[in-house]
């Protein structure tokens, strides 16, 4: 990151911290930190940017957990595409992410390792990606939805013996129900990694050994994993029969219905929920014909797909899928808010994010009116807005 920003003074605004939520106050911030947040005019600071944010709403920044890629560039297929994209996803509101890895060779992932532990290039400020997040390839091929079947495999520890957090494996996706897949858990989980169940056709006894071996979290519920029914509740009915397991969810309205997401809100909570967009390189660009990996996909203006039209990722932006979790659920802005913040912070064991003395200066910015995003401040620095 470069040098430390000159003090920003935000004026007259609304702070929304989960659970509390604050209006008409002052937000100093300064070396990268909140400094004070007082009631309006209480406030002053020498040499300090000065925002009249009357019109704005201050939320801790946003975290997406899987970022397939975006602005054109897919992570899978261009590995050291991942500071550009960074680099541009403040303008989307976020301001730290995995980015996704799907189903790929093994040196596919080793080249995302290494691009990630270089670091980023002189003067680069963006949003902090913490760790890849990779997605498969241990997934079950009944349920693999934009996934290349040719590059599944069953588990195996070779595998994944470079993968960790020191070495830039921050969380991986896998089906629990394949043979060896429960070792593998237990090895992952072991090294820091977190683990989580996806693309799986495990029933609900399947499923209990998972998390009796260590998944903590399910990658975008519903979506590529066996259904509910009510003598085998399967992956579905296992992970919204724990409230202290945390999922995502992909909250456009086309990957789930609004009826599922108001089910999966009432099971979870703005503690166990955490909004991701699950993006694709299609996300902040026009229709037309993009790349997943080895694949192709066709991107419209709110979806993307294979040619045999399953969905591939989402072209969903953040700040609609806030708006969608408030229509859909009845869910205040707070607790939507907590979704992008606390519960994905939670799932990888990170301080809680928060506005107030002494917590970071990482803040995603919406306007008062429609609740759109219109900036972004990332360790002190205002670099979107």
């Amino acid at each position: 990151m470069a040098d430390a920003p000159a003090p920003l003074l935000f004026r007259r605004t609304t702070v929304i911290s989960p659970p509390r939520r604050a209006e008409a106050v002052d937000v100093l911030l300064a070396q990268g930190r909140v400094q004070a947040v007082a009631p309006a005019g209480m406030l002053d600071a020498d040499n300090a940017e000065v925002l009249d944010a009357a019109h704005l709403i201050l939320t801790p920044g946003w975290i997406d957990l899987q970022i397939n890629g975006a602005f054109g560039q897919d992570f899978t297929l261009t590995p050291q595409a991942l500071w550009d994209v960074a680099a541009q996803l403040p303008k989307l509101g976020i301001t730290a992410f995995l980015p996704t890895i799907i189903t790929a060779p093994r040196e596919t992932v080793a080249q995302a390792q290494a691009i990630w532990l270089a670091g980023p290039p002189p003067g680069w400020k963006g949003a902090r990606p913490l760790g890849l997040h990779i997605e498969g390839p241990f997934l079950h091929p009944e349920r693999k939805g934009a996934h290349p079947p040719q590059h599944l495999r069953l588990p195996d520890r070779a595998w994944v013996e470079d993968w960790h957090p020191a070495r830039g494996v921050r969380m991986v996706t896998l089906a629990p129900e394949l043979p060896g897949a429960l070792e593998l858990v237990q090895y992952l989980t072991a090294r820091g990694v977190v683990v989580s169940m996806g693309h799986t056709m495990a029933t609900w006894d399947q499923a209990q050994a998972a998390f009796a071996a260590g998944v903590t979290y399910g990658t975008h519920l519903y979506n590529a994993m066996r259904g509910f029914h009510h003598r085998e509740p399967g992956a579905v009915g296992a992970l919204l029969a724990r409230p202290d397991i945390p999922v995502g969810l992909i909250v456009d309205g086309i990957h789930v219905h609004p009826a599922a997401v108001r089910l999966a809100w009432q099971a979870k909570g703005p503690y166990a929920l955490t909004l991701v967009t699950d993006a694709s390189a299609g996300l902040g660009m026009p229709p037309g014909t993009y790349r997943l990996g080895d694949m192709t996909i066709l991107v419209r203006e709110h979806d993307a797909r294979l040619p045999d039209g399953t969905l591939a990722g989402s072209v969903l932006r953040p700040d609609r899928a806030l708006r969608n979790l408030m229509a859909f659920t009845a869910a205040s802005l707070v607790d939507a808010v907590s979704a992008w913040t606390v519960a994905p912070a939670r799932v990888l064991g990170l301080p809680r994010p928060a506005i107030e003395p002494g917590a970071a200066a990482n803040l995603t910015l919406l306007h008062r009116d429609d609740l759109t995003v219109a900036g972004t401040v990332l360790a002190g620095h205002l670099v979107w807005a």
